[in-house]
């Protein structure tokens, strides 16, 4: 049975740096109790206002077809995907971070400039769904775009987990506090260039990887499409990891929008299943 989509548009409540490029959006609204089920750290949708409006306009039902229609062009919000990072019931709070990269994604920009009272839409999937398996010790590994999610996996790991992360961002000044009970060692890499050097493919292929035969593990990966592709390949093909243990997405290739390398990125996660 397919899970109900639950939305609204939420307004922003206040925004902060973490980091010099990293921004955290708080928003607010009386829809954000139809979030609680929904597991911290899971990707959702996000609705941005098109250029020249500020309000968002869902997809409305169709009576007469049944399908779902966009609104006209000119109000068409813009779609992408985040990460739900955290819920408030108590103050009714809704977390969402962005990688400010400049003007040239629609995100990014939005966020840049986000000011209390924006509208943001938000829809997800209605039901709560594991970030990972159990397993003894696992492989954690990201660039910026990647952080939400880590940091959520992170929080959620029991004392009882071991294993290393390995978080690339542009320098010492974008790192930000994370939290673990686990026995996780936690290793900063810094690269200038995203998705232009191959910095944390290289990092992560020197890491000491338990006997997988002996022990149960567990891969996380969430960068730019080479690295995913680099260390998916490193992980199934080289040293033979089984399928179960190893979730690897790319959130974005470099030098495309996410529009424009969504069948490549897809398909790319087809190749080793």
């Amino acid at each position: 049975m397919k899970s109900k989509i639950v939305r609204s548009v939420l307004t922003v409540k206040r925004k902060e740096h973490l980091a010099p490029h990293y921004i955290r959006v708080t928003l607010t609204g009386e829809d954000v109790k139809l979030f609680e089920n929904i597991t911290v750290g899971k990707n959702n949708k996000i609705f941005l206002p098109p250029a020249g409006s500020d309000k968002v306009y869902f997809p409305i039902l169709d009576q007469t077809t049944g399908k779902m229609e966009d609104a006209p062009d000119e109000l068409k919000p813009i779609r992408r995907t985040y990460t739900h990072r955290g819920i408030d019931l108590k103050e009714n709070e809704m977390y969402i971070d962005f990688v400010a990269h400049g003007d040239n994604g629609p995100a990014s920009a939005w966020a840049i400039q986000a000011k209390p009272g924006d509208q943001l839409g938000v829809a997800m999937k209605d039901h709560p769904a594991p970030l990972h398996p159990q397993a003894h010790w696992y492989l954690l590994a990201c660039d910026a775009t990647g952080i939400p999610v880590i940091a959520s996996i992170l929080e959620a790991l029991p004392a009882t987990a071991q294993g290393e992360a390995y978080i690339e961002v542009l320098g010492k000044e974008e790192e930000i506090p994370l939290s673990t009970k686990a026995d996780i060692q936690i290793h900063w890499i810094h690269n200038p260039h995203p998705g232009q050097e191959p910095v944390l493919a290289k990092t992560v292929r020197q890491a000491q990887l338990p006997d997988h035969t002996k022990t149960s593990v567990f891969g996380y990966i969430a960068a730019e499409f080479s690295s995913v592709k680099d260390l998916r390949i490193f992980l199934r093909k080289e040293v033979g990891w089984p399928q179960e243990s190893l979730y690897a997405y790319s959130y974005w290739k470099y030098g495309k929008s996410e529009d424009g390398s969504v069948a490549e990125r897809q398909e790319e996660k087809k190749s080793l299943s």
